[in-house]
C-alpha cells in the first residue's frame, strides 16, 4: 500500500513537471550533498567532528580492553579465588561493560552526540541553501527547484539544469561582502553580474570561454618565445666567455714562457746571489720591458671587449624591454576592445 502510494505520488510530480515544461515554466534541481562539499565552513566543521569522533572511538576502545585484560586474569586466578571474590569480579566487568554500552549509545546511538552535532552542523548551513535557491528563484523566475540528492528519485536530469554552483557562488559571494569594502563591493557586484548573465545565457559563456582560451593561449606563446630568447641569450653569453677563457690562456701561455726561463736564469745561480745583483745586463732588462708593454695593450684589449660587451647587454635589453612594451600595448588594445 505504501509503494503504491509513493508511485502515485512520484506520478503526480513527473505529470506536474512535465505540464510545467510544456507550459514553458522554468525548473532547475541543486545537489545539496555537492553544494556542502564545496562550502569551506561545512568541510572545517566536519573535519572537527571526526576528530572528535575518532577521539569517542579510542575512549571505547580503551574500555574494551580494560574490559578483556579484566576477563583474562579473572580465568586465570579462577582456581586461586573464593567464590565472594570471583562474584566480585565477575560483577565489576559487567559493570563496565554495562558502563561501555551506555557511553557507546552516548555518542554514537541514533539519538547520540554523532548525530545531534551532525544535523546542527549541516542545518545552519542548509537554511543558507534555502534562501539562496529562493533568491535565484525570484530574480530568475523559476517555477519549480528540485534537490536531487533528496529521496525525491529522479531518472534522469540535464546538467543545464542544475544550478548548484550557483547557489555556492552566491554563498561565497555573502561571506566575502562582510570582508570587503564598498568599492571593492561594487567591483565583485560587476563580477557577479557578468557571471549571471554567462548563467543566462550559454551562448555567451562559450564564446567567452574561447576569448580565455584564445588569451591564454598567447600569454603562452609570448611566455615561450621570452623563454627561448632567454635561452639563446645565455647560450650566447657562455660561448662568449668560453672564447675569452680560451684566449686569455693563449695570452698567459705566451708570457708564461719567458717567466719561466726567467725563473730558472734566478735560480740557477742561487749560490751566486751577490753576482748577479750586480751584474745585470741590458739583455735582461729587454725582456721585462716587452711584458709589461704586453701587459698594457691586454689590459687595454680586455677594456675595449668589456665595453663592447657592455654596450652589446644595454642593446639587448632595451630591445627585450620594447618588445615587452609592444607586449603590453597589445594586450591592453585587446582588453579597450573586449
Amino acid at each position: 500500500m505504501r509503494k503504491e502510494f509513493l508511485f502515485i505520488i512520484l506520478s503526480l510530480i513527473v505529470v506536474t513537471t512535465v505540464k510545467a515544461q510544456t507550459k514553458g515554466n522554468k525548473v532547475g534541481y541543486i545537489d545539496m550533498e555537492y553544494i556542502l562539499q564545496n562550502v569551506p565552513d561545512y568541510i572545517e566543521a566536519k573535519a572537527q567532528l571526526e576528530q572528535k569522533a575518532q577521539k569517542w572511538k579510542q575512549e571505547i576502545e580503551a574500555k574494551k580492553i580494560e574490559i578483556n585484560k579484566l576477563t583474562e586474569a579473572l580465568k586465570a586466578e579462577k582456581p586461586l579465588l573464593t567464590a565472594e571474590l570471583i562474584d566480585e569480579r565477575e560483577t565489576e566487568i559487567k559493570f563496565l561493560e554495562s558502563e561501555k554500552l551506555d557511553y557507546q549509545q552516548k555518542r554514537f546511538g541514533p539519538n547520540g552526540d554523532l548525530i545531534i552535532q551532525k544535523a546542527g552542523l549541516v542545518k545552519p548551513i542548509q537554511d543558507q541553501v534555502f534562501t539562496a535557491v529562493q533568491d535565484i528563484a525570484e530574480a530568475k523566475k523559476y517555477d519549480f527547484i528540485f534537490d536531487k540528492s533528496s529521496h525525491l528519485t529522479i531518472l534522469f536530469a540535464a546538467k543545464r539544469f542544475d544550478i548548484s554552483d550557483q547557489v555556492i557562488r552566491v554563498l561565497n559571494r555573502t561571506e566575502k561582502r562582510e570582508q570587503l569594502t564598498k568599492k571593492q563591493q561594487k567591483e565583485e557586484e560587476a563580477k557577479e553580474n557578468k557571471e549571471d548573465e554567462l548563467d543566462e545565457n550559454p551562448v555567451l559563456a562559450e564564446r567567452e570561454k574561447a576569448l580565455l582560451d584564445k588569451k591564454a593561449a598567447r600569454e603562452k606563446l609570448v611566455a615561450d618565445k621570452k623563454a627561448a630568447q632567454e635561452e639563446a641569450r645565455k647560450q650566447y653569453e657562455e660561448k662568449r666567455k668560453q672564447l675569452l677563457a680560451e684566449r686569455e690562456a693563449k695570452k698567459n701561455g705566451t708570457v708564461v714562457a719567458p717567466a719561466k726561463t726567467e725563473g730558472a736564469n734566478t735560480f740557477t745561480p742561487n749560490t751566486t746571489e751577490n753576482a748577479t745583483t750586480t751584474k745585470k745586463t741590458t739583455e735582461e732588462v729587454k725582456p721585462n720591458i716587452q711584458e709589461e708593454r704586453k701587459k698594457a695593450l691586454e689590459e687595454k684589449r680586455k677594456k675595449i671587449l668589456e665595453e663592447r660587451e657592455a654596450a652589446k647587454k644595454a642593446a639587448e635589453e632595451k630591445r627585450l624591454k620594447e618588445i615587452q612594451d609592444r607586449e603590453a600595448l597589445k594586450k591592453a588594445n585587446e582588453e579597450k576592445l573586449k
